[in-house]
């Protein structure tokens, strides 16, 4: 039911904040080439854009400085960063009322099986969230006692392995994007063998 009624609007929403999001860097990434005139009106608009904008383009200025790329393109990683981000939050999103109205109609039904299928489907896609929390957490300096740290607690019996096979490129975690399809594979056979048989 709120995969059919409730998702569409929410991704209809994720999908026009990232659109205006992109709207916004592609105006960062003119000003950076175009750098107007700082005293008219437009040179104070791309003053504002690039205060408004720095939060999310200087970590990808810094990546790019790293390896000596022009640093002027940063917004396009941005962008890219923000694509993924957006894609995997839509997911979480759409696997979350996944689960509810599968549990649901699991109890409504009184199958025991459908419930325990659904109970593990939802385990695993929490592990999706905290990855995906961690991910993004890469980004930021967070402390011990923080929410931040309880995920990476969770998170490191399942990532340390894979990034030992897998060191990160930089600021690219690859070992994550890999756990994620595992995960994703996982569910797939919890689906299988609990809810489709």
């Amino acid at each position: 039911m709120l995969s059919a009624l409730v998702y569409p609007i929410f991704f209809l929403i994720i999908w026009s904040v990232f659109g205006l999001f992109l709207g916004v860097m592609l105006l960062r990434l003119i000003f950076n080439y175009s750098d107007p005139n700082p005293f008219g009106k437009v040179g104070r608009f791309g003053f504002k854009i690039r205060k408004f904008t720095e939060k999310w383009v200087y970590p990808a200025a810094r990546f790019f400085a790293m390896y000596r790329v022009d640093t002027r393109l940063a917004p396009l990683l941005t962008i890219f960063i923000g694509l993924v981000l957006t894609y995997f939050f839509t997911q979480i999103i759409g696997n979350t009322f996944f689960v509810i109205d599968g549990l649901t109609a699991g109890v409504l039904g009184g199958n025991p099986k459908v419930i325990i299928g659904f109970i593990l489907y939802g385990l695993l896609s929490v592990l999706v969230l905290f990855i995906f929390i961690r991910f993004i957490a890469s980004w930021f300096v967070f402390t011990r006692k923080t929410f931040l740290a309880f995920v990476m607690r969770v998170t490191d019996p399942i990532m340390l392995p894979v990034q030992r096979l897998i060191p990160p490129i930089g600021m690219f975690d690859i070992s994550a994007m890999i756990v994620l399809l595992l995960i994703s594979f996982l569910q797939s056979i919890v689906l299988s063998i609990f809810v489709r048989n």
